[in-house]
């Protein structure tokens, strides 16, 4: 099992995984564009309108009467950030043709082509989407935005990240700011959109027991909407070895009505190769990144201080956050133990176990990743992000490799940068 790469049209590329393992295909699209403050909002207000209809299918309950009709064909898609880019995701789920009735119309070519039509040929009038759904959506967007705070342990962290990378790219919410909201017109939008998806990076994924490529390949130029499509040089932000200058270790304090303190403590990683980024991804795993983990062990179950505690490895950033949900009144205590971890691991104190079972974590996680179609498709893209294009197996042949002293070298690359308390208060 593993991926396929074909450039279909510059720009755009299709991306299989043939296997027998499931019942069925899924299909994802990745719609990929710069993380920008002047086009943020817009960017997720079109992702909602998305889903409203199509150009032969108008209206959201006829795209749910068509995947009822399609044997229950789960369809969603949505808008995220992964580095310093801005993601339209489209899947589409469909049981495989070998457990349907036979036809001539196979349900992987009709999936295929509702999918494209969803993403390229959304429904308009009027040279701009249909008022009623535009109204509706810029109220959803609203709402969103507004109820980000309800989830505090989220919240915290996406705080931390806009305090961290103030002034750049990543520090941007995927969703925008709700005082932009009033301000996109329709029609602009809407030829904003246009515009988009002739200039942006598209990447199609398909999984599960496939024809053979030349098929699809056939099905993708014959296709009226993908004729759309141009050939483009993509315009997004490609991924670079990120450095950033050690700045003085700043403290962000928010108050809210919350019963439990969230503390959030952002790290830069001087990483400057893929070998000390596999080594980082296995430093994280030993800190924080297990229920085995050093900071879970000594600031969760040894001294009590945290209900949650744990961490994770942004590679294409080079960052790591440490989260924990702790008492408020334990903030001094439990940042003083994880700092200590930090220089333990610096000075190399931590096990023979502590390394291997890190190692254990990490394989078995990629391991499962053969069972999900979606984590195998998550997994591919991101590393066609990373321009690293690593065979699951190879990684973990990799990880495998890390050696203790290349586990501390990179400990002494990492400093700690943005520390944010989310407290009680008015």
């Amino acid at each position: 099992m593993q991926e396929n790469k074909t450039e279909i049209k510059k720009g755009i590329t299709l991306h299989t995984i043939n296997t027998q393992k499931f019942k069925t295909n899924l299909m994802s699209i990745y719609l990929t564009t710069k993380l920008e403050e002047q086009t943020v909002t817009k960017n997720a207000l079109a992702a909602l309108l998305l889903r409203r209809g199509t150009a032969t299918i108008p209206s959201q309950e006829e795209i749910s009467k068509k995947l009822e009709e399609m044997y229950g064909c789960e369809f969603d898609n949505g808008i995220d950030k992964m580095g310093n880019n801005q993601i339209y995701k489209f899947y589409i789920e469909t049981v495989n043709d070998e457990f349907l009735p036979q036809s001539e119309d196979k349900m992987w070519k009709k999936a295929l082509e509702m999918i494209l039509e969803i993403a390229i040929s959304p429904y308009s009038e009027n040279g701009g989407f249909k008022e009623e759904y535009f109204e509706k959506e810029k109220n959803t967007l609203k709402q969103i935005i507004e109820m980000r705070k309800d989830n505090k342990a989220r919240y915290s962290l996406d705080r931390c990240i806009e305090e961290m990378f103030k002034g750049e790219p990543y520090g941007i919410f995927k969703y925008g700011k709700i005082e932009e909201i009033e301000n996109i017109q329709n029609k602009e939008l809407y030829e904003f959109y246009q515009n988009l998806i002739q200039n942006c990076k598209i990447d199609i994924y398909m999984s599960g027991n496939l024809p053979e490529e030349k098929e699809i390949i056939e099905l993708l130029n014959q296709n009226k909407d993908f004729k759309k499509l141009q050939e483009r040089e993509p315009i997004y932000s490609e991924v670079e070895i990120e450095n950033r200058e050690d700045s003085q270790e700043k403290l962000v304090e928010e108050k809210m009505e919350v019963s439990q303190g969230k503390l959030i403590i952002g790290l830069n990683v001087k990483a400057q190769n893929q070998k000390e980024k596999i080594a980082t991804v296995v430093y994280n795993a030993i800190l924080g990144g297990s229920a085995n983990s050093k900071i879970f062990r000594n600031v969760r179950e040894k001294a009590h201080l945290a209900y949650t505690a744990a961490s994770n490895y942004i590679r294409l950033k080079n960052a790591i956050f440490i989260r924990t949900g702790i008492e408020i009144e334990n903030y001094e205590k439990a940042l003083k133990i994880i700092k200590e971890q930090l220089k333990d691991m610096e000075e190399g104190n931590f096990t023979e176990e502590d390394f291997n079972e890190a190692k254990q974590v990490i394989t078995e996680g990629l391991k499962a990743t053969y069972d999900e179609q979606d984590t195998q498709i998550t997994y591919y893209f991101s590393q066609e992000l990373a321009k690293e294009n690593m065979e699951i197996k190879e990684y973990m042949k990799k990880i495998n490799e890390v050696t203790k002293e290349e586990v501390i070298n990179i400990a002494k690359k990492i400093s700690i940068d943005t520390i944010y308390f989310l407290k009680r208060g008015e």
